[in-house]
């Protein structure tokens, strides 16, 4: 009878919790909202950016619209943007997948301007700002960056920019920050080793080709055939076309596997690994929600999971955006070790364009948005 007694109070107790949980859900549902029916002040100076009020296609959702010109705070920098490049993640933001929408706002958008990658030329700072001053050029990564004018703070994600680069290239260079953090950090990559990496020809994984190359590695590099010369002349020592070869049954080792699809098992990237080498689990294919991003993403997860009981490590990581690594790769990129792979551009009136092409998740290098 007492067992019975709990059983009965366990599973009361379950359904109430399951019950509340439902319920936090549906009101935190009905109440996400966002700015986009805020007016603009009376006198407050305008600017063009790019918003989504509600998640959708990105015909359907991105408009060009006026709002409210932001004004820095003693300890903000105002930028006037010249360019944003995009990421994998931005389009996956605007569709409204289950995940976008627990990370974004669960019934609307709750940053409605997108882009984060910029560059710029610094219009205004702040009284407490003695960093920077109007003029500077300037690149990094800040929430809400498709728009005419943004403000920074000053201790955020922010830096000169590579004085032989151009905005749209600048502003391309902070993906580096995955590649970077990735080889260096993780896989503490050192000069004479050699590393493989699977989806070279991508934004990140063409940073990482180069940033490889920088730190003394012996990169191989693999990407389809159309993008063979692309991987070469970033300075990739093998190439590997993946729609005729197979690269997990041949027989070379490497002492870091850098995986940006994660479309091999767990046996597969193990058997090419030596002894105690590691797979540096640095994204799951393609840009935005495609059909095997789940199982991609699930393979991730419990290849790490698994590496834990052998000499091979699997390793998850996530970036970490600051000031101090944008100014690594402003000087990688001034010395010549790295450089952009910009391939093509879209002035800001064609941005769903540029998010049409991204969503089709086969874009070499990277892509820009330009805002003159």
């Amino acid at each position: 009878m007492k067992l019975k007694r709990i059983l009965k109070w366990s599973l009361r107790i379950v359904l109430s919790a399951l019950l509340l949980l439902i319920l936090a859900v549906f009101i935190a549902y009905w109440t996400s909202t966002n700015d986009c029916g805020r007016t603009i002040a009376a006198g407050a100076e305008r600017m063009k950016a790019i918003r989504y009020c509600e998640y959708g296609s990105p015909d359907e959702v991105l408009k060009l619209e006026e709002v409210e010109k932001p004004v820095p705070n003693e300890n903000q920098i105002l930028v006037r943007v010249r360019a944003v490049s995009l990421r994998f993640y931005d389009g996956g933001m605007l569709g409204g997948s289950v995940p976008g929408r627990l990370l974004f706002g669960l019934r609307k958008p709750k940053n409605t301007t997108p882009g984060s990658d910029f560059s710029g030329t610094v219009e205004a700072i702040g009284k407490d700002v003695t960093e920077f001053k109007p003029g500077d050029e300037v690149f990094g990564v800040r929430a809400g960056a498709l728009a005419e004018y943004i403000c920074v703070r000053r201790n955020g994600a922010i830096a000169l920019k590579p004085a032989n680069t151009s905005f749209e290239q600048a502003a391309s260079i902070p993906t580096a920050l995955v590649s970077l953090q990735g080889l260096r950090d993780t896989a503490r990559l050192q000069a004479g080793q050699k590393v493989l990496i699977n989806g070279a020809s991508g934004g990140v994984g063409t940073f990482a080709v180069q940033i490889a190359k920088a730190f003394g590695a012996e990169v191989t590099g693999v990407c389809s055939t159309k993008n063979l010369d692309l991987i070469r002349s970033l300075g990739a020592d093998h190439a590997i076309d993946y729609t005729k070869e197979d690269f997990t049954k041949g027989e070379e080792r490497y002492d870091v596997i850098y995986d940006l699809v994660n479309n091999r098992s767990f046996a597969e990237r193990r058997r090419i690994l030596k002894p105690g080498g590691i797979c540096v689990l640095a994204g799951i294919g393609g840009s935005g929600m495609h059909k095997e991003t789940f199982s991609n993403l699930a393979g991730e997860l419990t290849a790490s999971l698994r590496s834990k009981f052998g000499n091979e490590k699997f390793v998850l990581f996530g970036v970490d955006i600051n000031k101090k690594d944008l100014g690594v790769l402003r000087d990688l990129t001034e010395s010549g070790k790295i450089a952009p792979a910009l391939t093509k551009t879209y002035p800001l009136t064609e941005t769903a364009a540029a998010y049409n092409y991204l969503e089709t998740g086969h874009v070499q290098g990277k892509i820009a948005i330009t805002i003159e």
